[in-house]
């Protein structure tokens, strides 16, 4: 016989256990949608509708990911107690592995970000990484900037901006890059010995670069550029 002081701690068990979410691997979460994959990354573009929710889901590895657009989101990492993030468009973060979450978008417009995991970054944790020459920084150019964000699992992340006909002067790709357009791009690399080529980017849009050259990067744009480098050995 449950005596009547019992119930409501009853109660608050069977609620506890109803409340609880099944967890999915971040390649079915039906938000997340994977646009690249190769040895050093796993990259999916998310789109969250206003006031939807994602699925409980793990990532298994350490990742970074891009805002697009301003949003506001409540971050629910299973065995935490919820946080609320807002997010400036462009706005760029590094989040440690191995952990399961729920995004809430609370905005009245769509959470959209890059998300980029880094499929190394275990191997990057135990061995001797090479350095970068800069961590982190404000580079000034010829009409923008480039900003060093800050170097995790030996990937360096910078965000650049420049204004039409800004330039990142000459400089060399010793290893690939990614890419992640923040804004709409038009842009033109002079590669050292080779002809020029343009490379016309949506918001939002991704494009992976093998590394090995130098060269020149301008703004032929009639707006301002904005983009998000992950730079790798």
């Amino acid at each position: 016989m449950i005596r009547a002081r019992h119930l409501p701690i009853l109660l608050l068990a069977f609620n506890l256990l109803g409340q609880s979410v099944s967890e999915v691997e971040i390649t079915v979460e039906p938000h997340h949608r994977l646009a690249l994959e190769n040895q050093y990354v796993r990259v999916f573009k998310v789109d969250v509708p206003p006031h939807e929710s994602t699925l409980m889901h793990r990532h298994r590895h350490d990742y970074v990911f891009v805002t697009l657009g301003a949003s506001e989101v409540e971050n629910d990492v299973e065995g935490k107690p919820p946080a609320t993030l807002k997010l400036q468009d462009g706005e760029t973060r590094f989040t440690p592995g191995n952990f399961a979450h729920i995004a809430r978008n609370l905005a009245s417009t769509p959470f959209r970000n890059v998300t980029i995991e880094f499929m190394q970054d275990e191997r990057a944790r135990s061995s001797t990484s090479p350095k970068w020459d800069e961590e982190r920084g404000l580079n000034v150019l010829t009409g923008g900037t480039q900003e060093i964000l800050f170097v995790k699992d030996g990937a360096r992340v910078s965000e650049i901006e420049l204004r039409p006909g800004g330039v990142v002067p000459k400089h060399h790709h010793a290893g690939p890059h990614l890419v992640v357009a923040i804004s709409d791009l038009d842009l033109r690399s002079d590669v050292e010995g080779k002809p020029a080529l343009s490379a016309q980017l949506k918001s939002g849009d991704i494009k992976w670069i093998a590394g090995g050259y130098t060269h020149t990067l301008i703004n032929i744009g009639k707006g301002q550029a904005k983009f998000v480098t992950l730079e790798f050995h």
